[in-house]
C-alpha cells in the first residue's frame, strides 16, 4: 500500500514538474514571438519615417543648392545690370546664410550621411530581427522537442498543446539579390 502510495505521489511530482515545464516552453515561444513581433512593428513604423526625414533633407539641399546655381548662372552672365546683380545678391545672401548655419549648427547634416544613417539604421534593425527570429526558432525548437518527447508528450496531450512552427524564408527571400535591378527601378 505504501509502495503505491510512493509511486502515485512520484507520478503526480512527474506531471507537476513536467506540466511547469510545459507552461515555462510555451510562455518562452510567446515572449520569443512578441521580442520579433515587436522589432517587426519598430521596422514599419521607424522605416517610413527615416526615408521621409532623409527625402525632405535631399529636397531642401537639392532645392537650395540648385537655386544657388541658377542666380550665381545669372550674375556672371554678364548680361544684367547692376540693379539685377543686387537683387540676385539679396536673394542668394539668405540661401548662403542658411547653409552656413546649417552647417554650423550642423555640420554632418549632408544627403550622404542621411543615407548612410538611413543605411545602418536598416542593417541594425534587420539584425536586430534576424537574431530574434534565431532566438524564436530555438525556443520553438525546444517547445516542439518537449511537446513530442516521451513522457512529457502524455502531459502536453492532455494540455492540448500544438506543435509550433519555426520560422522560414520565403523561397524568393533566398535568391541572390540583384542590385543593379534595383537601383533601376
Amino acid at each position: 500500500m505504501i509502495f503505491l502510495l510512493i509511486i502515485v505521489c512520484l507520478g503526480a511530482l512527474i506531471f507537476i514538474f513536467t506540466y511547469n515545464g510545459l507552461i515555462a516552453k510555451k510562455n518562452a515561444v510567446e515572449n520569443a514571438f512578441g521580442v520579433m513581433d515587436a522589432l517587426l512593428k519598430k521596422r514599419y513604423d521607424l522605416i517610413p519615417n527615416i526615408i521621409a526625414t532623409v527625402q525632405q533633407y535631399m529636397n531642401y539641399e537639392k532645392d537650395t543648392l540648385t537655386k544657388i546655381t541658377d542666380l550665381r548662372a545669372k550674375a556672371v552672365s554678364g548680361n544684367i545690370s547692376s540693379d539685377e546683380k543686387t537683387t540676385l545678391s539679396n536673394q542668394v545672401t539668405p540661401l548662403l546664410r542658411n547653409i552656413l548655419v546649417t552647417a554650423e549648427n550642423y555640420p554632418e547634416l549632408k544627403a550622404n550621411s542621411g543615407f548612410m544613417d538611413l543605411q545602418n539604421t536598416l542593417k541594425d534593425l534587420e539584425e536586430q530581427i534576424a537574431g530574434s527570429r534565431i532566438g524564436y526558432n530555438s525556443i520553438v525548437t525546444e517547445y516542439n522537442n518537449a511537446i513530442e518527447m516521451f513522457p512529457s508528450n502524455f502531459v502536453a496531450g492532455l494540455m492540448g498543446l500544438q506543435r509550433k512552427v519555426i520560422f522560414e524564408i520565403p523561397a524568393e527571400e533566398r535568391k541572390n539579390v540583384n542590385v543593379k535591378e534595383l537601383f533601376s527601378k
